[in-house]
């Protein structure tokens, strides 16, 4: 029997970490040579760290040249691995850095998109200011996800929080309410119901609509897609709001999302005492999560922010 080779039987150093981060960043940036501004680094010398990093692990992690870049299946499964790595070292070095009450290290935050139109209601945003005069040498990594992804990467380490909609509630999470955004049903300017005022609810549920699929909805909006004639359907607000733009689809969008169009006279709601649905949302973290300076700062902000909006 062949016995199996251990290409990382010794321990890890320095140098093996700053390869670790060099294919991180080249992987996220999508190229060598779009990472060239994230790593302060030339294309020579990136394209060398990752060849370093291969004969390493003894694997070939990625295609380079004039094909373009993409991973390979163990470039692929070493890049998650490597995120789970390198946050780690983070939570390591935040707590040492907590004994000196300094808050140094990162945050690395999930978001679904297209929250930041909710200015009403800007606690993620606000908390992040703050946390950033609290720490200045505090390191802010945002990565936009769809929900089950931000669940999944809190849950395994990869992101220390995500805010999220929280229309489930798994077990290995904690959850920190922060807002309810309301959804209505709109139409473009161009669309035939745009300048029918007197509509009835059956002519907009007669109308072709565009649905948001791969997505967990509450149950009024769950009800309202039964209910309405699918014609298309998007995976995010964007998509949705393509398509309602062409004045072709009818569908539903979150009011702060929709409002410039709105004001724009581009959409208009429809029968809008009727056609709405509230979805919440939460900040969600790892219960039993080793404790990390900068994530308890963080949280100690956003739940600030919801006694500053109650007691202005």
């Amino acid at each position: 029997m062949v016995a199996r080779k251990l290409v990382l039987s010794a321990q890890l150093g320095d140098s093996d970490v700053r390869l670790l981060r060099i294919f991180r960043a080249v992987v996220d940036c999508g190229g060598i040579s779009a990472a060239e501004v994230e790593l302060n680094m030339s294309v020579a010398a990136i394209s060398m760290g990752i060849a370093d990093l291969e004969r390493r692990l003894s694997l070939k992690l990625c295609q380079r040249g004039r094909a373009g870049f993409a991973l390979s299946d163990e470039g692929a499964q070493v890049y998650e691995a490597v995120l789970q790595v390198l946050a780690a070292l983070e939570d390591f070095r935040t707590e040492v850095n907590s004994l000196h009450a300094n808050l140094r290290g990162e945050l690395n935050i999930g978001i679904t998109d297209n929250l930041v139109t909710m200015s009403e209601h800007m606690r993620v945003t606000h908390s992040l200011a703050a946390l950033r005069e609290r720490g200045p040498d505090v390191r802010i990594n945002i990565r936009m996800l769809p929900p089950p992804e931000i669940e999944k990467s809190v849950l395994d380490g990869r992101m220390h929080i995500g805010v999220i909609p929280s229309l489930r509630l798994l077990a290995g999470l904690e959850y920190l309410d922060l807002y309810t955004e309301e959804s209505r049903l709109y139409c473009g300017h161009e669309h035939p119901l745009y300048c029918r005022r007197d509509a009835t609810e059956q002519e907009v549920l007669a109308a072709p609509a565009v649905l948001a699929t791969g997505v967990v909805m509450p149950e009024a909006a769950r009800t309202f897609s039964q209910q309405m004639q699918a014609a298309a359907t998007a995976t995010d607000r964007e998509g949705i709001a393509f398509l309602i733009l062409s004045g072709r689809y009818i569908g539903f969008l979150p009011r702060h999302y929709a409002q410039r169009w709105v004001a724009e006279e581009r959409m208009r709601e429809l029968i809008p005492e009727h056609f709405l649905f509230q979805t919440p949302f939460a900040a969600i973290t790892r219960k039993g999560a080793r404790p990390n300076l900068v994530l308890q700062t963080y949280l100690e902000e956003l739940r600030r922010s919801e006694s500053d909006q109650l007691h202005p």
